[in-house]
């Protein structure tokens, strides 16, 4: 509920008013590459249709978000998340000092870690798609970086959530539910 909605939540109490942060995109980008990378990372060399499924379309739904990365709503767009190292490591040292500043977008470590895990998986789908060429078919070495890149992935993908988790914690907010609304408490 918002306090646009003029409505009182349970004890009286008017919750705070919340923006529209994550567009439909975005949000539908997000849960589908998670659900295909944790399909393609189960199928492995078990079930290779699927995962070759899967992978091709990770690879499409990485060509749209870069796209959307330039011409996508304010707080889609890479301009608005993507910050210096020394940023990042400022944040991050906030993080652990419990003094983090709250963001309505992506923090600055957030927005390393989302082109992390694009640069990772754009690596993962080529090195998959190599394996499929004449050229790489068999090459040893393509098969063996691309499970490093998977691998990579995976344990980025841990960091994430761990991420996610602190930083709810930290600013009393549920960043799953906003990825699942596209709505956040205003600044």
């Amino acid at each position: 509920m918002t306090i646009v909605d003029n409505t009182i939540e349970a004890g009286g109490v008017t919750p705070p008013a919340t923006v529209k942060v994550w567009d439909v995109f975005v949000r539908t980008f997000h849960w589908s590459l998670a659900t295909l990378f944790i399909v393609a990372y189960a199928t492995g060399d078990e079930i290779e249709r699927v995962h070759i499924t899967a992978g091709y379309t990770i690879a499409g739904l990485l060509a749209l978000r870069i796209v959307w990365g330039f011409v996508g709503p304010r707080h889609a767009r890479f301009s608005s998340f993507v910050r210096s190292p020394r940023a990042v490591l400022a944040y991050l040292r906030d993080v652990v000092l419990l003094r983090a500043p709250r963001y309505l977008g992506h923090n600055p470590a957030g927005g390393a870690m989302i082109v992390a895990l694009l640069a990772m998986l754009i690596g993962t789908s080529a090195t998959g798609y190599m394996m499929t060429t004449g050229a790489f078919w068999g090459a040893e070495w393509v098969e063996d970086v691309h499970e490093i890149l998977a691998n990579s992935t995976l344990a980025l993908v841990i960091f994430h959530v761990i991420g996610v988790l602190i930083a709810s914690f930290e600013h009393r907010e549920n960043l799953v539910k906003a990825m699942i609304t596209g709505r956040k408490r205003a600044l």
